[in-house]
């Protein structure tokens, strides 16, 4: 097994907070006492409304909590984090509050599937891994990304023009200039992020089952890249396709998506 230097970090368990909105999560339907927690990761700029629809279509004795990172969402006024350490040490300080006990479900979009990778390793340092992780149009740790390398140089035309094309900028906010140039400071950062990104080549397997989920038509996570995150867990793996491009599990692709992660999520079958 691979191996690697642990991360030490003290995890607490304090009182579990009841409030729908916390200074780093969304929680669109709080749940006390769950039977699972699903935490989502954003993609590149994205903030936890995005994938508010989710919590709709989960079981009722699930809680989702949507992560909004510095600098958009909830904490739109903080800067954007500049490197994956940085950014998965935010995000561990923003789950410390939630371990406690109930079983912990990661799932990530692109720039966030990388991050609830790294989430999902240093949990398991921890002595406190997920039961599940979910990677969404991301190919695996080592495999080169599709797509147009360097996004974040491009000036904010055709940055903005990129976007729209992808799916993940919707062609009426490209109209109001205040609104886009507030978004596309943090897609950049978050897409230098990327660019900078190196996993760590002597990193353990996890230990628990993995889901690397894709759309068919994804210019940046081509199907052909995503089998190579089996060499990422010991425990069961599984792909799954969707039809669409990348950003494909969001409007009509969301109910295929949620019956996707209910099924793997919560260890059964379907």
């Amino acid at each position: 097994m691979r191996q690697r230097g642990k991360i030490t970090m003290t995890v607490d368990t304090p009182q579990l907070a009841t409030a729908i909105r916390t200074p780093a999560f969304l929680r669109p339907r709080p749940v006390g006492a769950p039977a699972l927690r699903l935490v989502g990761f954003p993609h590149a700029g994205g903030s936890a409304a995005g994938y508010h629809p989710l919590g709709r279509l989960l079981p009722p004795d699930w809680d989702l909590l949507l992560l909004d990172l510095p600098g958009r969402g909830q904490r739109h006024a903080q800067p954007s984090l500049g490197s994956m350490a940085e950014v998965l040490l935010c995000a561990l300080s923003d789950l410390r509050p939630w371990l406690d006990g109930t079983p912990l479900a990661l799932f990530g979009h692109s720039y966030g599937a990388v991050l609830a990778y790294e989430v999902a390793l240093a949990l398991q340092d921890l002595g406190r891994p997920p039961v599940w992780l979910g990677v969404s149009g991301r190919v695996a740790p080592g495999v080169t990304a599709g797509g147009l390398a360097r996004l974040y140089d491009l000036d904010d035309r055709r940055l903005t023009e990129q976007l729209v094309a992808l799916g993940g900028l919707p062609p009426a906010l490209a109209e109001i200039p205040e609104l886009l140039e507030r978004f596309l400071g943090p897609v950049r950062a978050d897409l230098r992020v990327l660019d900078t990104y190196r996993p760590r080549p002597h990193r353990p397997r996890l230990s628990c089952p993995l889901t690397a989920l894709c759309g068919t038509d994804d210019p940046l996570a081509p199907a052909a890249g995503l089998p190579a995150w089996r060499d990422e867990t010991d425990a069961r793996f599984r792909l799954r396709t969707f039809p669409g491009g990348h950003f494909y599990l969001l409007g009509d692709g969301l109910d295929a998506f949620a019956r996707a992660v209910v099924a793997d999520a919560g260890g059964t079958d379907a």
